[in-house]
């Protein structure tokens, strides 16, 4: 018997359809925030920012991945996430994201005057992300 809680989840990259199914919550990270999104939800528009995507497909089993950026629409009975960027736990290179998070650090505590401080934030975010969703 299908769940009355789910919703129609999909979400979308460049290459491929990452996700196609139903969910009864699905939570992320925007530029405002953290949202948590269920059926019957406001429909909203959002940019998405580097973080965990956890979706929830029963009470018991939950998915991870680590979503970079993109856009999610929000309608009652459907979500769709436009995803420049985003990985299954199993397709991240921890070594390569722990590097990454090593330099970001670097660059940030550096405060050069030549260093673009929002990149270095936002590449420290997206490897925290990669290595948060590889934990899982």
């Amino acid at each position: 018997m299908a769940d009355e809680r789910a919703f129609a989840l999909k979400i979308i990259t460049p290459d491929r359809v990452f996700y196609e199914g139903e969910a009864i919550m699905v939570e992320l990270r925007t530029t405002e925030g953290e949202i948590g999104v269920l059926k019957n939800h406001i429909p909203l528009t959002c940019v998405v920012a580097p973080g965990l995507l956890r979706i929830r497909e029963t009470d018991t089993e939950v998915k991870t991945a680590a979503l970079m950026s993109g856009f999610v629409e929000i309608l009652q009975d459907c979500v769709t996430i436009l995803a420049e960027v985003i990985e299954w736990p199993d397709e991240i290179d921890v070594k390569r994201a722990e590097e990454a998070r090593v330099r970001a650090e670097r660059r940030l505590a550096e405060k050069a005057e030549t260093t673009n401080l929002k990149r270095a934030e936002l590449a420290l975010q997206r490897s925290v992300a990669r290595i948060e969703a590889a934990k899982k």
